[in-house]
């Protein structure tokens, strides 16, 4: 397995080019990452044949079907098999607009909030104006007011976690209570920063210096791209996709995806060769899943975050492990075994 931080002022990564951090956008990082790939199998021809896929999430829904595109049209010699994207931005009204109505069905949200996202400010335009211009006095009061409810307390990568308290000090007594029952580590963002900038962990990576502090300015207007069109041509070139979503997160809902994908579907005239179902992990169901035409897949993971293999690894090896085999996802716990 082989992991890209990406792209350059990213992490470790970095440009030996200082101006190269004042404009970043989709078509440099799908550059870089092919130039890398070519000059990594170049170093290791010996897995140059082996079947290759690419993963990433959240924004990898742009990064990972550029960069299989590029690959497909530069003709280099991968073996590409295959996408995943977990909990991808695909299409900025639709992912974004899908957060109002995942936050009022999960009860974040009132009434009253939901209809302003409804008929005065939606998520799409509270997005656009804050990258933009600023927003307009009436999304800002829809936007304040969502928060208000919400509150800061609220993981909305995982709106069923509960948070991490030790920035709070005189919480520090109940984040060790809540440790003491927590299957997973609230802190653990804080303590992996920590982990990378001790100097014997960056020594073992052959890192060059702390995690990157660099100010990386990335072109905003990538973010409205749409990306469908984008797995359409991978999919008429025979690479399988699998768009999957952890279904606690509020951020890139599986709402938007799964009519994203169903509309990908319907536009390639694909036909269902799963249909939408449960898909198991040990005896509990994992998620739901429906594919098409048997290269096209969609599914969720039940209890999974935005980053889901953090908070469910056991039920994403399983839905990682089917798919590079080419199997379907287990339809009882029998079927496991």
């Amino acid at each position: 397995m082989l992991y890209l931080e990406s792209p350059a002022g990213v992490g470790f990564s970095y440009s030996a080019n200082a101006s190269y951090y004042t404009s970043v956008d989709d078509n440099m990082t799908a550059r870089d990452n092919l130039v890398f790939l070519e000059n990594w199998f170049n170093k290791f021809p010996e897995y140059k044949n082996t079947d290759f896929f690419i993963t990433g999430e959240s924004y990898g829904g742009h990064y990972v079907p550029q960069l299989a595109q590029l690959i497909i049209q530069s003709k280099v010699q991968f073996n590409l098999k295959g996408i995943a994207i977990g909990n991808p931005l695909l299409e900025f009204n639709t992912d974004f607009n899908s957060k109002g109505d995942y936050l009022w069905s999960h009860g974040l949200v009132s009434d009253d909030t939901y209809q302003l996202f409804n008929n005065a400010c939606n998520y799409s335009q509270i997005r656009r104006q804050a990258q933009n211009d600023g927003l307009t006095p009436v999304c800002s009061q829809v936007s304040k007011q969502a928060s208000r409810e919400i509150s800061k307390f609220i993981d909305r990568y995982d709106v069923t976690l509960d948070v991490c308290l030790s920035s709070l000090g005189s919480q520090a007594q109940v984040l060790s209570r809540l440790q003491d029952t927590e299957k997973i580590d609230v802190c653990v963002e804080d303590e992996t920063i920590n982990y990378l900038n001790r100097e014997d962990v960056q020594k073992a990576f052959h890192a060059a210096f702390a995690a990157n502090d660099s100010v990386l300015h990335y072109e905003l207007q990538n973010l409205e791209t749409p990306m469908i069109p984008v797995l359409a041509s991978l999919v008429k070139s025979g690479i399988r996709v699998l768009v999957y979503s952890g279904d606690q997160d509020s951020v890139i809902p599986l709402i938007g995806t799964r009519i994203l994908v169903n509309g990908l579907a319907r536009e390639l005239g694909l036909n269902t060769t799963v249909p939408y179902r449960v898909w198991f992990e040990g005896s509990q169901v994992a998620g739901w899943t429906q594919v098409y035409g048997d290269i096209l897949s969609f599914a969720t993971i039940r209890g999974a975050s935005h980053e889901a293999p953090f908070s469910q690894p056991e039920r994403s090896l399983v839905l990682f492990n089917t798919f590079l085999g080419g199997k379907p996802l287990p339809l009882s716990a029998e079927s496991i075994h």
